[in-house]
């Protein structure tokens, strides 16, 4: 999908550091992804990036392994894959609450010991979805689940900012889905006090930033009956350490950061399309349409 640029543009495709360093001097351009494992950080590419730098492009919606101080603080555009894997988050979300509320580990384990037991189920219809960040991938959630007839109930910046506000918030809420950005206020929000301000039979969906969540707060709400459930596509630390609790606990559910990575259409050719769009505009001196707010981080 890149030849399509080279008519306009010289690129150069690689992971390797000496090649990265080498032609990030005369960038005019940076398309970054950390997706490639090899990827050299950011902050390794920074230096030896020239005055010719006017955009850096994030193959990823996230931003903030991208955003090191001394681009936030300049004049380079930043730009990311806002909005671009929203529709399979919100499958993930809509699946996460389903397997809970229709007890799909039960159901898995009487199937393998072939046993019949009937059993008495949720339903999703009349429960308060909280969203905490309503972004694209939050606003994208909430349309998935009014389908099955939630409410919803979208968390503010300001309501975060207010303790007292934000733990009410969370307590009227049945499932809370964090799909917030990763930034320093957001770093650690759901912590212990805001576990125990949740409801016994509560949900948590993270489909957002790992550390959003305080991953030992958590452990401890699960284990303690606290909360109810969780459902999880993003961690702390990637990938999951072998010996992580979660690896053992019945009321929760792993998805190894892939929940958005879908066959057909392919998620590498959708990430790409919106480059290329953003190209175009770049090229002909228009707004990029996925611009980051690098004050706010996102």
């Amino acid at each position: 999908m890149l030849d399509k640029l080279r008519p306009w543009a010289d690129l150069t495709v690689t992971a390797d550091a000496a090649t990265v360093a080498s032609a990030a001097a005369d960038a005019e351009v940076i398309l970054y992804s950390g997706l490639a494992g090899a990827t050299p950080p950011f902050a390794a590419v920074w230096p030896h990036t020239g005055r010719r730098l006017r955009w850096v492009h994030s193959f990823e919606a996230g931003v903030d392994r991208l955003l090191i101080p001394e681009l936030a603080a300049g004049n380079v555009a930043v730009s990311n894959a806002k909005g671009v894997y929203a529709e399979p988050l919100a499958e993930f979300t809509v699946f996460a609450i389903l397997y809970f509320y229709k007890q799909g580990r039960r159901l898995v384990e009487q199937q393998r010991a072939h046993r019949w037991e009937q059993f008495e189920v949720e339903s999703p219809r009349g429960k308060v979805l909280a969203i905490v960040g309503y972004g694209g991938i939050g606003r994208c959630c909430a349309r998935a689940a009014r389908k099955l007839g939630m409410r919803i109930e979208p968390i503010s910046r300001q309501d975060t900012a207010a303790p007292a506000r934000f733990h009410a918030r969370l307590a009227a809420a049945d499932v809370v889905l964090a799909a917030a950005p990763l930034t320093p206020q957001t770093r650690r929000l759901l912590d212990a006090a805001a576990f125990s301000a949740m409801k016994p039979s509560a949900l948590v969906v993270n489909a957002g930033r790992g550390p959003v969540i305080d991953e030992t707060a958590l452990i401890a709400a699960l284990r303690a009956g606290r909360i109810a459930g969780a459902a999880l596509d993003v961690f702390e630390h990637e990938p999951l350490p072998a010996d992580h609790p979660y690896w053992s606990m019945d009321n929760v559910l792993l998805s190894p950061h892939c929940t958005d990575r879908t066959v057909e259409p392919h998620w590498t050719a959708l990430g790409m399309r919106c480059f290329l769009q953003n190209f175009r505009r770049y090229r002909n001196g228009e707004p990029l349409l996925t611009p980051v707010d690098k004050a706010a981080g996102y």
